[in-house]
């Protein structure tokens, strides 16, 4: 009769199971909340995804547009730089790190230069910085920026691969640190 109901227990408990992964998804936020150290403790980690901008951004080199629903299926950490911005010029090779260390089908960086950066500006930004592995994408007029009250630069939003925010960084940080490639490797291992 005990293992009956153990049995019955364990059925109920499996069938019960949460399909969209709900539960599993709070507690693995839970997991990247506590690897938050240093700097990364600025990272706010949102209690429920939010919806990201649906305006398109400039491709490099007059390549075209996209969205950042283009890049569901994958983590990505999207930063919101500009040339000008000091603070950026020393955190974008950190991020460069991160998409050499974890870029790939799981994860990608996306640099999105806000408001008035000329192409050769960019390029320029990118050679003094030694940076090859990023994209020189755009938002001239901000439309990115403005539909997710991006205030100020640098600005940093880690999107799940459902496309949705999770987490949100205002200001620059130590993004080559050891609590941002824990943060990085906890949601890689998780990835669809």
């Amino acid at each position: 009769m005990k293992k009956l109901l153990l049995a019955l227990v364990y059925t109920a408990l499996v069938a019960g199971a949460n399909p969209t992964g709900a539960i599993a998804a709070d507690v693995d936020m839970q997991t990247v909340a506590d690897l938050r150290d240093g700097d990364m403790k600025k990272l706010i980690i949102h209690s429920e995804p939010r919806p990201v901008s649906t305006a398109a951004f400039q491709l490099a080199d007059d390549a075209g547009q996209r969205r950042l629903s283009d890049y569901q299926g994958k983590y990505v950490l999207l930063n919101f730089w500009a040339t000008w911005c000091a603070p950026c010029r020393k955190e974008m090779p950190q991020i460069s790190e991160l998409q050499d260390e974890f870029g790939g089908d799981d994860f990608e960086v996306l640099t999105l230069a806000t408001g008035r950066n000329s192409p050769s500006g960019i390029k320029k930004f990118f050679a003094e910085n030694n940076i090859d592995n990023l994209p020189r994408h755009q938002d001239p007029k901000q439309a990115v920026a403005r539909e997710m009250a991006i205030l100020g630069l640098p600005i940093t939003i880690l999107i799940n691969p459902e496309g949705q925010e999770i987490a949100r960084l205002i200001g620059d940080a130590e993004w080559n640190s050891d609590s941002a490639k824990a943060i990085i490797k906890a949601l890689v291992a998780q990835a669809p």
